[in-house]
């Protein structure tokens, strides 16, 4: 027998539950809804860093760390300065953003925080065992990864976004803070797909972070030689290393929906929200929870809260050519930098781009390896 009944159940308070959380907190829709939150953490603190393009102002403006207007891509192919003219590129570090959610949560008396490990979960009259009891829900909004569900199938490739960042604070003045290194492809590639990505927060602080697109993760030290090496490249050898951060994020065109039932459902990087192509979730979650607010409104049935997009198509056969050949991950995006319009790139990412700009995008990258791709999907 479960211990409690609720409405609405919310595994994992990271970036996706706690932002569905926030949003049933500022809707009076919900004000009659129990609401359980369940973490084996509650103070996650600066866990995280997540950044996202975004055209003048948005939601999360006043818990913004920073944000630039310009941006750089590198590479031995093409290199270049970019203006975002409307858009910008956005930074927040997750404490603050988190403190901010939480801040809304706690004044609702509807919403309550049960610090647990989740052992299982039982479909039908929903049922959440955790390591002290067991919880029933009408619907449950599970954020959960299991990356099993993904690694151990082969109908879909899977890479990985994974990095190692480091935050250092220099003596000097050092750091452009006006413009942030969105890719530099000018390390040694060694098979992969290999950049620096640097985001100065000031004029002597600034993360960078050595990101790879490939299958396989390095050794921590690996990571580190060679965020080091480029410090020394860039002429900064004093320096203070203030935070660490590592993470790896899933890249993979895995259909996460067929986990889906009438009342369970995904969020998250747990449900397919994180971008394929690109790894980034933060705007994604953006998006998809204020779309399931509007949806649970209307709806009961959580399966048929996803739906299929030209998008999806998109970043499974970018993932197929990028897994076949990940060696060709600089040359591939340095096409696509040189001949594309930025703004067009950025609503391409965001999946907002009509047909027309579909195709301006899929002209500027190298055909042969993405027909090669398509017709194997095709047949």
């Amino acid at each position: 027998m479960a211990d409690s009944n609720y409405d609405y159940i919310i595994l994992g308070a990271g970036a996706s539950g706690l932002m569905l959380a926030y949003r049933m907190a500022k809707d009076s829709y919900f004000d009659s809804k129990s609401i359980l939150i369940i973490d084996k953490e509650l103070e996650k603190g600066n866990d995280r860093t997540w950044c996202y393009w975004e055209k003048g102002t948005g939601e999360w403006d006043s818990l913004l760390r920073k944000e630039w207007n310009t941006i750089y891509f590198g590479s031995h192919d093409y290199a270049q300065r970019i203006d975002l003219g409307s858009y910008s590129y956005k930074m927040i570090r997750s404490g603050k953003f988190y403190d901010h959610l939480w801040q809304t949560i706690n004044q609702k008396s509807n919403f309550s925080f049960i610090q647990a490990e989740v052992k299982a979960i039982k479909e039908g009259e929903v049922e959440v065992q955790t390591t002290d009891n067991t919880y029933s829900g009408k619907k449950v909004f599970d954020s959960l990864a299991k990356p099993s569900v993904y690694s151990e199938q082969e109908q879909y490739p899977v890479l990985k976004q994974h990095f190692v960042g480091w935050f250092v604070k220099t003596k000097t003045p050092q750091f452009d803070d006006s413009l942030a290194t969105f890719m530099d492809f000018s390390i040694p590639q060694k098979g992969n797909t290999r950049f620096m990505y640097v985001l100065p927060i000031s004029k002597d602080k600034a993360l960078f972070e050595y990101t790879l697109f490939s299958k396989d993760l390095l050794s921590f030290e690996e990571y580190e030689d060679v965020i080091k090496a480029y410090l020394k490249g860039k002429g900064i050898n004093e320096f203070e290393i203030t935070e660490k951060e590592r993470g790896s994020i899933p890249m993979t065109s895995f259909k996460f929906s067929k986990l889906n039932t009438s009342n369970i459902l995904k969020i998250g990087t747990a449900g397919g929200w994180t971008k394929a192509s690109t790894g980034y979730t933060f705007r994604n979650t953006t998006k998809k929870t204020k779309a399931l607010i509007k949806f649970l409104k209307h709806n009961e049935d959580l399966s048929k809260f996803h739906h299929n997009s030209k998008f999806w198509f998109y970043d499974l056969l970018f993932l197929d050519v990028l897994a076949n050949h990940n060696d060709k991950g600089s040359k591939l995006f340095s096409s696509l930098f040189k001949k594309a319009k930025t703004k067009t790139i950025l609503k391409f990412l965001d999946e907002e781009t009509t047909f027309v700009e579909d195709l301006a995008i899929i002209t500027s990258v190298p055909t042969k390896q993405f027909l090669k791709a398509f017709f194997k999907r095709l047949f």
